[in-house]
């Protein structure tokens, strides 16, 4: 068969939200595409700060901050942080609506003083960026309070809030420069409104146009793993598409195929079935 490109979200498809660490199944076949003459990349909302600890296993390299920053091998190919005055302005709008926040940089990432507080009484496990944002406050994925902000270049904002109304004001002043990535997600009582605010000049979908681009790939020859309305694009843009059972119902949807779930072996299941480990 024809080498391919294959791209994997991290939170909800390549681990469990966020973990750190792929279950052996996922690792092996990871490793037996790559002996194949596959290439696997990482396709994340992460930071490259937040997805460095699964850097040891060797990828080939990675799309992170949603498609903000692309690393092939070694070499940095794409690296497109906020505009400084666009960031401050989506900070104090949101801020001033009552809409927690936590904002990345390429090595670190920033969260309201409260935003522990916020997970501890609402957020229930069943959303993989929820999941992973509320385990990276006590986990080694790490977020410094925005207190400590030091002025470094950002490349996203993630957003959460209990009613969509609390986002009109910042669209009017920034949607037109800047896609809000939204999605409901349930609560223990209630619902919130989760998702990222993300620069209209990248997103997952023209990462994996870059990296093919990069390494003169058709993108007939791509295929992306995701779970999340954030791996929308990267869905769309692929050859070929899989979503974790475990994802979300509307990117089922729209897949090529639905894979069993991440903690089910889903992702080595896949791999087999589509012939890349042989």
């Amino acid at each position: 068969m024809k080498k391919k490109l294959i791209f994997l979200d991290i939170d909800g498809t390549l681990t469990a939200a966020g973990s750190n660490v792929p279950p052996d199944s996922a690792l092996e076949a990871i490793k037996k595409a790559q002996k194949s003459g596959h290439k696997v990349f990482l396709c994340s909302g992460r930071n490259p700060g937040m997805l460095s600890p699964l850097l040891k296993y060797d990828f080939d390299g990675y799309v992170a901050s949603a498609g903000g920053y692309i690393v092939i091998a070694d070499k940095v190919i794409y690296d497109c942080p906020m505009e400084d005055e666009d960031f401050h302005t989506a900070l104090d709008v949101l801020h001033r609506n009552g809409v927690f926040c936590t904002v990345e940089a390429k090595d670190v990432a920033y969260g309201d003083s409260n935003l522990a507080e916020f997970f501890a009484d609402h957020t229930d496990e069943g959303n993989s960026e929820i999941e992973r944002w509320r385990k990276a406050l006590s986990t080694s994925l790490g977020i410094h309070d925005i207190k400590e902000y030091d002025g470094r270049p950002i490349y996203k904002v993630v957003i959460m809030c209990m009613d969509d109304k609390q986002l009109d004001e910042a669209r009017e002043l920034l949607e037109d420069k800047y896609d809000f990535c939204m999605q409901i997600v349930p609560l223990k009582l209630n619902k919130c409104v989760n998702g990222e605010l993300i620069n209209r000049k990248f997103d997952k979908g023209r990462g994996v146009r870059k990296v093919a681009e990069a390494l003169g790939y058709d993108l007939s020859d791509t295929i992306g793993f995701g779970d999340s309305m954030n791996d929308l694009e990267m869905i769309k843009t692929v050859g070929y598409s899989v979503c974790m059972a475990n994802g979300n119902e509307h990117l089922k949807k729209i897949c090529d195929m639905v894979c069993d779930s991440v903690n089910n072996d889903g992702l080595a299941k896949a791999f087999n079935q589509l012939n890349l480990t042989e």
